[in-house]
């Protein structure tokens, strides 16, 4: 069963619920106020008519009913009883509404207390049927002679309140037709309110959004338009360094967290993708989004946070991987022109040059294999290196690397992709550099770990950097080159990856010579660099 037709039954079964407790309440209140009304009345009759002389003196006649019959009777008419009976100390009675019953015994049993002196009103069953009385003594010099007895039938007692209570039964219907208006409405406003969705949908929504939530990797935030945070998921809890959602939950923005701007979002509607802010002292890129609801009013807000720092590594890996695969590609290359050349040789029927090539070739690629594999044990930057050499032949640029170079002592601790990261991208750095080179394009490689530091020495014949930029290299964006998506982020992660590792960057350069870059990065964590940024500037 849907959830609105849920509400229209239990609302209904309420209603009826209601409805018969009300009836039978409201009866059985009639009832008693009914009989209490009635008795009263009968009492008060009963009593003036004891009081009556002429009643009083009837008693003294040879034949008391002669006189006290037409008047009970007129009396009776007049007040609407069922009977008015009077009798004397024996319960013969005087007076009856039916005639034939004049001179026999009262019946009912109730005239005990009346004859002590005592009006009372009873339920008792008579000649006529069951019946309300009420009942007074005649009194003679204070002495009882006799009793009037005035009553009304249960019946009629019965079809007065039955004439109340259909009253009420279409009272009730009315209010039952109402409440069933009412329980349509409301259903129908309570699956507006939900979107048409059923209690188990929305609780499946609630979990898969809160396993969606969960699943991101970025900090998510949500407040209302009051800036109270309404949502925080388990990545914000660790950027805020808060460990249960319920302390957070219900807390203003601001109180958490500063600058976030949010509730700027919530005021202006407008939303902000990618503004970095800093949060406990770390910088995050943060997307702030209002939220609309289907009047198109602005109800809340809600921020995603990713670490910059993240970022800068995913840069990183994807700049080896890149790496990699330009070093393929230019050993495929290099090594297609060999392999077109050495069939030129067998075409022509050279066999003995085709010999001597292969031979050559062989000999200068094994020695700088052996060189690398014995200076260079680990194998990703051995072959990073490999592949760059491959690149510089592709590119016609003279790339040697320093015979004297050694990395066979590097820490475990030192992350090679941070040494990938800088060797790649200062050597590309270089590349570039002497890619306008009219004469010779030179670019040398030196590194050693001889020492507590690791050191890296690029060197180009380039175009060199203007002074006037020194500062500004290593900052993310700045290129000296033409626009685009792929220029001004390789300095920029060689200085986060030095900062990563504790070490600091140096370079000289001059205007049409050439650059030089040093990098030192210590080789226990007693002599990293404290500060955050570090790099020295030598003009020659």
């Amino acid at each position: 069963m849907r959830l609105h037709s849920k509400l229209m039954l239990v609302i209904l079964l309420l209603i009826i619920l209601i409805g018969v407790i009300f009836e039978v309440t409201f009866k059985n209140i009639m009832e008693t106020n009914l009989k209490h009304e009635i008795g009263s009345k009968a009492l008060s009759v009963a009593q003036s008519i004891a009081s009556m002389p002429d009643i009083k003196e009837a008693f003294h006649a040879e034949n008391p009913a002669a006189v006290i019959q037409p008047i009970a009777e007129s009396i009776r008419k007049q007040v609407g009883a069922e009977f008015i009976v009077i009798g004397n100390t024996n319960e013969i009675r005087y007076s009856h509404p039916n005639p034939k019953r004049l001179g026999q015994k009262m019946v009912g049993g109730d005239n005990e207390l009346v004859f002590k002196g005592e009006p009372v009103i009873s339920e008792s069953i008579g000649t006529l049927g069951p019946s309300l009385r009420g009942k007074a003594p005649i009194f003679e010099q204070g002495e009882v002679i006799g009793v009037v007895s005035v009553g009304y039938l249960q019946t009629d007692i019965e079809k007065e309140v039955s004439k109340v209570q259909k009253k009420i039964f279409f009272t009730t219907f009315l209010i039952l037709i109402g409440g069933l208006l009412a329980a349509l409405l409301i259903s129908l406003n309570i699956k507006k309110a939900l979107f048409g969705l059923e209690p188990k949908e929305i609780a499946w929504m609630y979990q898969e959004k809160h396993a969606i939530l969960e699943s991101i990797h970025e900090g998510i935030i949500a407040i209302d338009t009051d800036g109270r945070i309404t949502v925080v998921n388990e990545t914000a809890h660790k950027i805020l360094g808060v460990p249960n959602e319920m302390l957070l939950r219900g807390k203003r923005i601001e109180e958490v967290i500063e600058n976030t701007n949010l509730l700027e979002v919530v005021q202006n509607g407008k939303a902000e993708y990618d503004r970095e802010t800093i949060i406990f002292g770390e910088v995050f890129l943060a997307n702030r989004i209002p939220i609309f609801n289907k009047k198109g009013d602005v109800i809340g807000a809600v921020a995603s946070l990713r670490n910059k720092s993240e970022l800068a590594q995913l840069l990183q890996e994807l700049s080896h991987v890149k790496a990699y695969a330009e070093g393929l590609r230019a050993q495929t290359h290099e090594y297609s022109n060999r392999l077109y050349t050495l069939l030129g040789l067998i075409q022509l029927g050279s066999y003995k040059e085709a010999i001597d090539f292969i031979s050559k070739e062989v000999d200068v690629t094994q020695g700088f294999i052996q060189f690398l594999m014995k200076e260079i044990p680990d194998p990703i930057i051995a072959g990073f290196i490999l592949g760059k050499v491959s690149l510089a032949s592709e590119l016609k640029v003279k790339f040697s690397i320093d015979r004297e170079s050694s990395f066979k002592d590097i820490p475990f601790e030192i992350s090679r992709d941070s040494l990938v990261t800088i060797i790649g991208n200062l050597v590309n750095n270089a590349f570039e550099a002497v890619r306008e080179n009219i004469g010779e394009k030179r670019v040398s490689l030196f590194f050693t770990d001889l020492g507590k530091e690791l050191i890296i020495e690029v060197e180009d014949n380039g175009k060199g950097i203007d002074s006037n930029v020194n500062g500004q290299i290593f900052k993310e964006g700045f290129t000296t080159k033409d626009k685009n998506s792929n220029a001004g982020i390789g300095l920029s992660l060689v200085q986060n990856a030095i900062n990563s590792l504790g070490g600091y960057v140096t370079f000289s350069s001059k205007v049409g010579e050439g650059t030089i870059f040093t990098v030192a990065i210590p080789k226990s964590m007693g002599d990293v660099n404290d500060g955050e940024q570090e790099y020295r500037i030598v003009n020659y």
